[in-house]
């Protein structure tokens, strides 16, 4: 493909084989349905490539492999209900799907159409009660607005075909053949868009800096280290979209000044770096890839490079150690990357969503862009929600929305018909925000405000059942982990910090320490060496904040209100519904529980009790009480 004619023809013929996905004016499809499989992590362990197989399999038995085709995408976002499957054109969204269900649909759906209801996805509307079946209108999706995420769940991720069927690589042709590197880097500033991995930095900007930067040699980075807890939103982009990552590094190399890029993406996402391999190598072979693009004269090539699993190699300067084949660890700024960078040459790094985002500005214009979200975030945000939540999975909301709106209508409450306690956004580096904070407009400014921060996207939900203490002291932990260790307010303050907890939760604390863990927290803060280091303090000062009783409770009455840490958990028997079966008795590992059988209520010696929980969770009439 060497000029914008010759792609232009190659996605006429593609938008065939999307037609059924998304519909175009007097194109005819190749195929009668299509059945796209969810072929994110997610589902792929759950077995949806077997389904899929089967599939395959089933139809060719029935002759019908030249009328129906699978297709395994990317991320459907909806992770809670996977495995997932949709059929179009009729727009039936399956989820929960076994093997044995694959007879089912092919008997019923494709060879007499008839929709098996009881596999169906569908919402309940709270208003009226009806059952909603139309999958845009599911609540999940209906308050969504996907454009790094536009593509995952509706293409294969490994045919650059349905990508330039979407449009691909239109926009790298419009910026190579229709403006200068600096209008590109002006429209991306008048788009407003910002970092999308945690520090929200304007994207033109630092474009414009390395621009700027003097130097014949000049280098591009996605940063796709994604590390923190409950985070999977680049990984899914990868997996569900790769070529909208390569058009986008494409394009901030061109408005820079760069030839050539790296992908730093963690070893233990093996699909999404297969199928990122698998783009870059079809982009090379249609000329995406490599020398004089499009008959510009530009050049531009990329590569893979694996990292370890470091968390502290998602900042920066750490990565750019990572990629030199040097230890990852942070080094002072200024000098910044885009003065020097990998090898000491001029670079520009930005994260999977960021990029992911860019193609589409180019194409659609900077006006389009910033007419979402506020008026300082401009733009979607994808979040990874989870932890206690009924509908976890990928979201993308346009900045301004509010917490309330993702936690209650897209996530659909805590189950169980738990209480609400805490969100937990910006992973380690973040805080807990409360029920007071719920209709908090979600952007940078007003996350920061409110006493956590954006971060890359994790969203994880706390209901009732969770110690607010023994979270700080998770986050904590994965800190000391993690920390490189070259700086002392991180290596050895966080150490310190993760002590203190500890004893808490031990209920080995006291009210002093609450003292000294603040005064610490901001030591670290204002001394650490890089980023990882000064919000590793996040969690407790939240949660000092906003849960100083449950410290307190711990520290001075030696009990857990949650009921969560261990140290402080004791088990009795009540005589009263004790039906002295001695199921307890029998199921205990330490025989700490005595009795008679038939005669005896049973009880526990608390001196002996390891605190499994093995009698409450054997005990059917609920006589175990934990205190």
């Amino acid at each position: 493909m060497k000029s914008l004619e010759e792609l232009r023809i190659v996605r006429e013929e593609a938008i065939k084989a999307t037609a059924l996905r998304m519909p175009q004016a007097g194109v005819e499809p190749l195929y009668k349905r299509n059945i796209l499989c969810c072929g994110g992590t997610g589902c792929t362990a759950s077995g949806s490539m077997n389904i899929a197989d089967l599939f395959e399999k089933k139809l060719a038995e029935n002759g019908l492999e030249n009328e129906v085709k699978v297709i395994r995408t990317g991320c459907f976002g909806l992770c809670q209900k996977g495995p997932i499957c949709a059929i179009y054109p009729d727009e039936i969204f399956y989820c929960h799907l076994a093997i044995d269900d694959v007879d089912t649909i092919i008997n019923e759906h494709i060879l007499n159409d008839r929709v098996v209801t009881e596999l169906q996805m569908s919402d309940i509307d709270p208003e009226t009660g009806a059952e909603i079946k139309d999958i845009d209108k599911i609540k999940f999706y209906e308050n969504q607005m996907r454009i790094a995420l536009r593509n995952c769940g509706k293409i294969n991720p490994e045919d650059i075909r349905e990508y330039i069927a979407m449009d691909g690589y239109q926009a790298l042709g419009k910026a190579l053949t229709t403006m200068s590197p600096q209008e590109v880097i002006d429209e991306m500033k008048a788009s407003g868009l910002r970092g999308r991995g945690g520090a929200g930095f304007s994207t033109g900007l630092k474009w414009q800096f390395e621009k700027n930067s003097p130097g014949d040699e000049k280098y591009v980075i996605c940063n796709a280290d994604e590390g923190d807890p409950g985070a999977f939103m680049d990984r899914s982009i990868l997996e569900g979209d790769p070529h909208a990552i390569i058009e986008g590094m494409a394009i901030m190399a061109y408005a820079v000044g760069a030839h050539y890029g790296y992908v730093y993406v963690r070893a233990e996402y093996p699909i999404a770096v297969r199928r990122l391999q698998i783009a870059i190598e079809q982009a090379r072979e249609n000329g995406l890839l490599g020398k004089n693009i499009f008959n510009s004269g530009f050049d531009f090539d990329m590569e893979i490079r694996l990292g370890a699993g470091a968390f502290v190699c998602g900042e920066e300067t750490a990565l750019i150690k990572s990629i030199e084949g040097k230890r990852g660890m942070p080094t002072p700024k200024p000098p910044f990357p885009a003065v020097s960078g990998v090898w000491g040459k001029p670079t520009s790094i930005n994260n999977v969503e960021t990029l992911a985002n860019v193609a589409q500005i180019i194409g659609k214009g900077a006006n389009w862009y910033s007419g979402i979200g506020t008026e300082k975030s401009k733009g979607t945000k994808v979040f990874a929600l989870g932890g206690k939540i009924r509908n976890t999975g990928l979201v993308e909301i346009p900045m301004g929305m509010t917490l309330r709106e993702i936690i209650y209508e897209i996530g659909g409450g805590c189950p169980d018909g738990k209480k609400f306690k805490a969100v937990q956004t910006g992973g380690p580096s973040g805080g807990c925000l409360t029920e007071k904070e719920l209709d908090t407009p979600i952007d940078y400014d007003n996350l920061v405000a409110a006493g956590s921060m954006m971060g890359s996207g994790g969203m994880i939900v706390l209901d009732e059942d969770n110690c607010m203490v023994d979270v700080a002291k998770f986050y904590m932990e994965f800190i000391c982990d993690e920390s490189c260790g070259k700086c002392s307010p991180c290596r050895i303050g966080t150490k310190r910090l993760h002590e203190m907890l500890t004893k808490i939760c031990k209920g080995e604390g006291t009210m002093e320490m609450l003292d000294e863990m603040e005064d610490l927290c901001k030591e670290i803060k204002d001394t650490a060496l890089c980023g990882l280091g000064q919000t590793a303090p996040n969690p407790i000062q939240s949660t000092l904040a906003h849960f100083r009783d449950e410290y307190i409770a711990h520290i001075v009455d030696k009990k857990c209100p949650a009921h969560v840490c261990k140290a402080l958990l004791t088990y009795s028997i009540d005589p009263d519904k004790c039906r002295k079966c001695s199921l307890c008795a029998r199921n205990c590992p330490v025989g700490c529980i005595s009795g008679t059988p038939g005669k005896e209520a049973y009880k526990i010696n608390a001196s002996a009790c390891i605190k499994c929980g093995s009698c409450m969770s054997s005990c059917r009439f609920g006589a175990v009480v934990r205190q």
